[in-house]
């Protein structure tokens, strides 16, 4: 009779013990370090499209990202983003600034997303003079194996259709002098 109760009696005393250890802590939040972290990698991003080097700005893109334009089909993969990148930083005009106002990095520290506004000046290809284009963003990050955040999805749209360019406002020509005509009127 001993050894019906012995075999409960242990499988009870072994939950028992498993219930009462402890659980291994949290992993730490670092959501804040990271948020840093993609706010840093987009200050220099914005550094990288003043240089209209492809390849500096493309070392932002994951290898299989994909970039989504507006009247335009999807762009993925680094060969594909590189292709679209050298022709908009051909065009002399073209300069883009963004910055987010909004970082979010997951729990689990391995995806996160900004959003933000953005300036493009470019050439307008049917009109051949120069415009801004304002507008807003979404980007999500991917954490590399490696620990550096990529942009693996970039999405963008304008707030409304492209305007002419404001020019820095140069000096005022001098005033021409008139002279009176010599030529006979008839």
């Amino acid at each position: 009779m001993q050894k019906r109760y012995s075999v409960p009696a242990a499988v009870a005393i072994a939950v028992f013990l498993v219930g009462c250890s402890e659980a291994p802590p949290p992993a730490p939040d670092n959501r804040a370090v990271d948020a840093k972290a993609i706010r840093d990698v987009e200050t220099a991003w914005v550094q990288s499209y003043t240089t209209k080097d492809v390849d500096k700005i493309a070392l932002n893109y994951a290898d299989d990202a994909s970039i989504f334009m507006p009247d335009a089909p999807v762009i993925t993969g680094l060969p594909a983003i590189k292709a679209a990148l050298k022709s908009m930083v051909a065009d002399k005009n073209f300069s883009l600034t963004f910055s987010a106002d909004k970082v979010e990095v997951s729990k689990a520290g391995d995806l996160a997303y900004s959003q933000g506004a953005y300036t493009a000046t470019m050439t307008n290809l049917k009109t051949k003079k120069v415009v801004t284009e304002t507008g807003k963003f979404v980007t999500v990050y991917k954490k590399q194996p490696i620990g550096a955040w990529k942009a693996v999805a970039d999405i963008f749209n304008a707030d409304a259709p492209a305007a002419p360019a404001k020019h820095r406002a140069s000096p005022a020509p001098a005033p021409h002098k008139h002279h009176k005509s010599t030529a006979r009127k008839r």
